[in-house]
């Protein structure tokens, strides 16, 4: 049975795996106050590979699991679900308020200072359609170098945030921005942040670079209504609980959270 609208007041955040972290983290700093509910689909990581079609299913049977569990907002933490899902998703939730997490092609204009911008994002990111949109709307006749990245969110959900083939992958992945001459760089996927420095490292010190999770934040805490209860973190994957564990305890430094095995009732495709 789901819950009455009018006691649903956690904020439910989901993504591909770890790399919502990154917004829960200031949700945490903006929000002392609320629940969260986090969801790490890690046995679906990553969306970035997979097509838009599963990407939808995925993203209605995490949110329709978050709103039952008492989720009154839910922030989608990943690029890549929102690109292809976040439509599907307010279409059956009509009256629940949705935030998504989109490259800052807007911001990045503003800041650049010769109107050369680069996108760092996901394969299925780089070939939305509703980037392309963001960038006709936003980008006003600026040069925005939209670049895939294959390989990187796998290698930050193992854990691994600074090997020598995490650093070649990423020194290639930087090579055709480099080339264009980008002053500005956009993370455009929540996981990247988590290894900003070596993205800063390989566009050089002159690239400045833009994260959003900050600005996703905000705009949850804007639309979260408070309520009586007691605050919290409450942690689920579809992955493994105890890996999940031991990777926010050694990259993020939080300590042992309780980690609990999400199981729909019905497994979607």
């Amino acid at each position: 049975m789901q819950t009455d609208s009018t006691s649903r007041r956690d904020i439910g955040v989901f993504d591909s795996g770890v790399g919502g972290f990154t917004v829960l983290r200031e949700l945490r700093r903006l929000l002392p106050t609320a629940r969260l509910r986090y969801l790490a689909d890690a046995a679906y990581a990553p969306y970035g590979s997979r097509s838009p079609e599963d990407i939808r299913a995925r993203s209605l049977a995490i949110t329709e699991h978050l709103v039952e569990r008492g989720a009154g907002l839910i922030v989608i933490a990943c690029n890549t679900a929102t690109a292809h899902a976040i439509e599907a998703l307010r279409e059956r939730w009509p009256a629940l308020p949705f935030v998504g997490t989109e490259p800052g092609i807007k911001p990045a204009v503003a800041a650049s200072r010769n109107g050369r911008i680069g996108l760092l994002a996901t394969p299925a990111t780089a070939s939305s359609a509703r980037l392309r949109a963001l960038i006709e709307r936003h980008a006003h006749g600026r040069e925005v170098v939209v670049q895939a990245c294959p390989g990187i969110v796998e290698h930050i959900e193992a854990g691994d945030v600074d090997s020598t083939e995490l650093r070649a992958l990423v020194e290639r992945h930087c090579t055709p921005l480099r080339a264009a001459g980008v002053d500005t760089a956009l993370l455009g996927c929540t996981h990247y942040p988590l290894i900003e420095p070596l993205w800063q490292a390989a566009l050089g010190a002159d690239v400045r670079l833009l994260c959003i999770e900050t600005a996703v934040a905000r705009r949850a805490a804007d639309l979260w209504t408070p309520a009586p209860g007691l605050p919290g973190l409450d942690v689920e994957t579809s992955g493994d609980p105890a890996a999940l564990r031991a990777w926010i305890a050694r990259v993020l430094g939080w300590g042992e959270l309780d980690v609990q095995a999400y199981r729909p009732r019905k497994e979607p495709a």
